[in-house]
């Protein structure tokens, strides 16, 4: 019986000489933990697929600004896919895929963080233009150019992503220290550019585009209240307008408020000293911007009513009727 226990440690018994221990310590802290992580994963990937079949399907909705919300959707969906399920299986520290798996798999859930951050950065500067040079904006960002930029925010990600994990992709398993374990060793100088490439660097773009967002839309928020009743008929509809940019502005500045209070503790680890709450930031960072994928849809639902209708158009099957593609969810 001791020798049955000694062996239930290892993630693979028979491989004693090779294999990883289990963490076999607060075996229900992890049991418990390992539930939430499952109920997350589900709600995460269910809402932002839901998300990706509205915008996708119908038509109304293929604007260039949604088109940015598919593209976050995507990257939430792919870490409720692969950045949760990966927390679920540390939790015994075991990985029962291979080394090449491993490989493939950290990367492809860098890249979905990489190109998170660029659908930001892309985000805000949509929301400046629409605001700050309303006049231009139809020509400035059409479908075509968004579309293109989103394909080049990817297509970035797994070139930058490419070349930080180039070493464990070339050489799978290189710096694993036993059988049954998917860590991802980064040296310093990579660590140094990563949180300047995707923190320091788009925090300030964004940051420095809000901030003039938020200046010119208070001028115009009383620029409107002052004259709304001197307002003529015939430019009612520009009233409206320059009203349903401001509430886009203020629901998608509500979204990247969000993104970077849950991206700052992941990256606060790794600029702080070795302290208590900084282990803190390295434990339940990574949880926390994966929290975030869970978060984006919720957003949408509070703030915008053609995702409410989209939702109950798929949920009753509405989707699947000819000609439901032209429906009417604005």
């Amino acid at each position: 019986m001791i020798e049955t226990k000694d062996q239930s440690e290892y993630c693979f018994p028979q491989l004693l000489n090779i294999s990883c221990r289990k963490e076999t310590s607060h075996w229900s802290e992890g049991v418990r933990w390992s539930v939430l992580l499952y109920i997350l994963c589900i709600f995460t990937v269910v809402l932002n697929l839901l998300v990706i079949i509205s915008i996708s399907h119908f038509r109304q909705l293929h604007t260039p600004t949604n088109f940015l919300l598919l593209s976050l959707a995507v990257c939430d969906f792919l870490v409720g896919l692969l950045g949760i399920p990966r927390g679920i299986l540390q939790q015994t520290s075991c990985w029962p895929f291979g080394d090449v798996f491993c490989s493939l798999y950290n990367l492809l859930s860098f890249i979905a963080t990489s190109a998170s951050v660029g659908n930001m950065v892309l985000i805000s500067a949509d929301r400046y233009v629409a605001i700050c040079d309303p006049l231009r904006y139809n020509t400035k960002v059409s479908v075509k150019r968004v579309q293109l930029c989103v394909c080049l925010c990817w297509f970035f990600a797994l070139l930058y992503n490419s070349i930080i994990l180039k070493d464990q992709m070339a050489h799978p398993g290189k710096y694993q220290s036993c059988y049954g374990e998917c860590a991802v060793i980064i040296d310093n100088n990579a660590v140094i550019i990563d949180v300047v490439v995707t923190f320091i660097l788009p925090f300030s773009i964004i940051f420095t585009l809000y901030m003039r967002v938020f200046v010119v839309a208070l001028s115009q928020a009383r620029a409107m209240r002052s004259h709304v009743t001197s307002v003529k008929v015939q430019h009612f509809v520009t009233v409206r307008v320059k009203k349903s940019e401001l509430k886009a502005a203020r629901t998608l500045g509500v979204l990247v408020l969000v993104f970077l209070m849950c991206l700052c503790p992941f990256y606060i680890a790794h600029l702080g000293a070795d302290t208590k709450s900084m282990h803190y930031f390295a434990k339940y960072g990574p949880l926390l911007f994966d929290f975030n994928s869970f978060l984006n849809p919720l957003i949408y639902t509070l703030f915008y009513s053609w995702y409410r209708r989209a939702i109950r158009r798929i949920v009753t099957l509405h989707i699947l009727q000819p000609g439901s593609r032209q429906s009417n969810v604005l």
